[in-house]
């Protein structure tokens, strides 16, 4: 081995030996900040986020380069945990009732479960998009259209443009639970019935605008 492949390997071994090292910590540290978000808003200071993590403060700035970046991997970690729930219910075979109402009920529980988390989600998403000046087809709002389209191919009804629809679903979706998290004025299953039922409405309007009747058992099926 040559003198510069040596020192080529040692060095990496040395960054993948830090890295190793590093990478508990610092999801260790997003979990405390998300943490530290659910009990103190999205305010929530560094030195409670330390505190969470078990970490000093300073601490805190050798795993992340400011705190914009480290509320930018707990935004990702919170998306991420949220579309577990929501994303193997879209998978559930089934009518077309079911098939809504799972991942309504399953985004609805994540929210209620991690309420300070998810109005911090919702509060950085629409803050994005804002500043992008649209709403734009994000990886999420991608795979929900993509399940949509594999259960109307299953049943024969492929080929209808989604994105637009969905689009405008998951943003009535995600107001309304940023409303009921805010008010509790309601039950969360009388919430989840809500949600369903006006889901399926404005599924059912506009499949039938190409063609495609849901009736009111969930039933699929062409009528031109």
């Amino acid at each position: 081995m040559t003198a510069q492949k040596w020192e080529d390997t040692t060095a990496a071994r040395r960054a993948s030996s830090r890295q190793g090292h590093r990478a508990p910590v610092r999801d260790r540290i997003i979990q405390a900040a998300a943490e530290a978000i659910e009990q103190h808003g999205p305010d929530a200071a560094t030195n409670q986020i330390a505190e969470l993590a078990g970490v000093a403060r300073p601490h805190v700035y050798r795993h992340f380069s400011s705190k914009e970046e480290l509320l930018h991997e707990v935004a990702r970690y919170a998306a991420g945990s949220l579309k577990d729930r929501v994303l193997p219910a879209l998978e559930a075979k089934g009518d077309a009732v079911d098939w809504i109402r799972e991942p309504v009920k399953q985004a609805v529980l994540w929210a209620s479960e991690n309420p300070g988390l998810f109005l911090f989600l919702m509060g950085r998403s629409q803050a994005r998009d804002l500043q992008r000046g649209r709403a734009g087809r994000s990886h999420f709002l991608g795979q929900i259209v993509e399940a949509a389209e594999t259960h109307l191919a299953t049943v024969g009804t492929g080929g209808v443009p989604l994105d637009a629809l969905f689009a405008g679903l998951k943003g009535m979706v995600d107001t309304s639970i940023i409303w009921w998290v805010r008010h509790q004025d309601e039950e969360r299953d009388a919430l989840v019935d809500r949600l369903s039922r006006q889901v399926g409405l404005i599924v059912q309007t506009g499949l039938a605008e190409h063609g495609i009747a849901v009736d009111e058992t969930g039933v699929v099926s062409k009528f031109a």
